[in-house]
């Protein structure tokens, strides 16, 4: 293959891929789909978008169970699941 070539390929992906991947966009629970946000049960990594402050976007935080992460579970399901809260701990 062409040096030249692979070169150019991999240059351009490095220019490429973080525009592509700060262009994504959250998802919002469909609209049929009845979603409350539960706090301290998101992986690291795993939260949804608009987390209080302490990371900018979805799959932003860097611990388990940050209590200011959070994720979209099915209504009335959070304060069922152990250590889950529909607020924030401060």
């Amino acid at each position: 293959m062409n040096m030249r070539f692979v070169v150019a390929s991999a240059l351009a992906t490095a220019v490429i891929a973080p525009v592509l991947v700060s262009a994504q966009k959250p998802v919002p629970p469909p609209s049929n789909f009845k979603a409350e946000t539960c706090y301290e049960l998101a992986k690291a990594g795993q939260n949804d978008c608009a987390s209080t402050g302490n990371n900018s976007c979805g799959g932003t935080s860097r611990v388990n169970a940050d209590p200011r992460a959070w994720i979209y579970v099915p209504a009335g399901y959070c304060e069922r699941i152990v250590n889950g809260s529909v607020k924030p701990r401060a």
